[in-house]
Formats: C-alpha cells, structure tokens, sequence
C-alpha cells in the first residue's frame, strides 16, 4: 500500500478548493484525508515547522497556495498559550500531530451576525483534540472560538488547512461586545 504523503494531500486540497464546493462540502471531503495524513506521522514535517514562540502561538507557513484560497499551517502551543477569542471567515480542517489542545466555541446570540458592536457571545462546547484527532468547522456565518494549550500540559503541534489565506481574523472582546478584523503573522521556512 502506498503512502499518503503531503503533497498527495495538498493535491487532494487544490482539487477540492478548485471544484467550487460548498463549505460544508469541502470539509467532509478533507477531513478523512488529513486523517490518512496523521496515520503517516510527522515525518512529513520539517525542522522549521516546530518553530516555537515564547511570547505566543507559532504559526509555521507549510503551504499558502497562487490564487490564496488554501493555506496550511503548523501551529506549536506551548503551555499557558492560546489565541483570543476569534473566528476564520472561513472552513477549516485542523488535525493534532502533538499533544492536547483544548477549544472553547462561543454562541453568538445577537440577531445581528455582520454587526462589530453589540456582540453577545455565550459559550458552547468545549473540545480535547488528541494526537490523530481530525476536526473541522465552517463558517454558520462564524466559527467562534479560543484555542490552547493550558499551564502544566505539554507542547502541542496542530496542523490547520484553511479555505483561504489566512492573514487576518476578526477578534472578539467578551467584555465591549465588539469585535475588529486583525492582521496575523506567520513564519516562512
């Protein structure tokens, strides 16, 4: 049996981004790919990759595609970091090489979901992804959420595909009810 490699399933991500398919559509079908991915290891990934920050969550460019419609990602938690409270605008298939993360989703209860201000936010589940665990969202209009790895746990690697170049994400204040579109950086290899 051959191996599932990388670029196998970045082939099978551009085949699936160029076919037009709905959100929803498109997750179903990378999610048991990016599963076959994990069943292969990390042998895939390279040294750069597990890049770390202490400041905060790396974000290590694997693969940012000409027509920015697909990115991928290797993101390195270490202990006590996590991202704020943020969506995508996006799909997403997040898989787990290492470690646990933990995810908290929020509800938006408002009845207007473009609006900035007068956010009420209420939170959902919660979500362990353990090494192999495969996940995925789209945006209902937003996938809101907060991402980490707690104090005391070990460091955690995450691979994230996203349906678009993922350079900026709006960002939600719990307590102003608000919420602003911010840009976010990355490592290159």
């Amino acid at each position: 049996m051959s191996r599932y490699t990388l670029d196998s399933f970045l082939g099978d991500c551009r085949s699936v981004a160029a076919s037009g398919c709905a959100a929803a559509d498109c997750v179903r079908k990378l999610v048991p790919r990016m599963h076959g991915l994990l069943q292969e290891g990390s042998g895939f990934l390279q040294p750069h990759h597990f890049q770390d920050d202490a400041e905060h969550y790396a974000r290590n460019l694997i693969y940012l595609s000409e027509e920015d419609d697909l990115s991928l990602y290797a993101l390195v938690w270490n202990p006590g970091q996590w991202t704020p409270v943020h969506d995508h605008g996006s799909w997403g298939v997040v898989g787990m090489v290492r470690g646990t993360i933990q995810e908290q989703n929020y509800l938006r209860t408002d009845r207007t979901p473009d609006a900035d201000e007068g956010i009420e936010l209420v939170p959902g589940g919660l979500i362990l992804m353990a090494p192999g665990t495969v996940t995925s969202f789209v945006p209902t209009p937003d996938h809101i959420h907060r991402t980490g790895v707690p104090v005391g746990a070990e460091q955690a690697v995450s691979l994230h595909m996203y349906g678009r170049g993922m350079n900026n994400y709006h960002t939600y204040d719990l307590q102003t009810g608000t919420r602003e579109l911010i840009s976010v950086s990355h490592n290159i290899g």
